[in-house]
């Protein structure tokens, strides 16, 4: 016995319409287009939250840890002036103040005829140098000087 249709119900169905017991493309294809469309939603976001991160990965190591840590407090703190100062820093070349003072140093110990920190050999490990049982005088008088 087949199932007649309803006389008040019109002869033509839209296709978003399955009968029973048939597959709803219309749902697996939206099914598909929002969990594409908030996985693609996060990578922008998050590709967006590091770009202070990436743009300060080609400076100094101090100015990019702040920079990571700023992005990181935005990121979980929902707070957006860290992300924001974390930006700035990014774009701003903070000025090396040390290099020079540290320059001046090295010149001033070689100068002053003392090993630099680069030239410091650490004696702490050899043994001392072995004395000789012998006076200077007696080593003359068997040749050995």
């Amino acid at each position: 016995m087949t199932a007649l249709p309803n006389p008040a119900a019109t002869a033509h169905l839209p296709f978003f319409i399955t009968a029973p017991g048939d597959t709803d493309v219309l749902f697996n294809v939206m099914l598909v287009v929002v969990v594409a469309s908030i996985i693609l939603t996060g990578v922008i976001f998050l590709t967006i939250h590091s770009l202070p991160e990436r743009m300060a990965h080609k400076s100094k190591k101090v100015q990019f840890d702040i920079v990571a840590v700023l992005g990181l407090l935005g990121l979980l703190s929902h707070e957006h002036v860290f992300w924001v100062a974390a930006l700035l820093l990014a774009f701003v070349d903070i000025p090396d103040f040390l290099s020079p003072f540290r320059s001046i140093a090295t010149s001033v110990k070689s100068i002053a005829g003392r090993e630099t920190a680069d030239s410091f050999v650490d004696h702490a490990d050899s043994s001392p140098p072995a004395i000789a049982d012998r006076s200077p005088r007696d080593a003359k008088e068997t040749g050995n000087a």
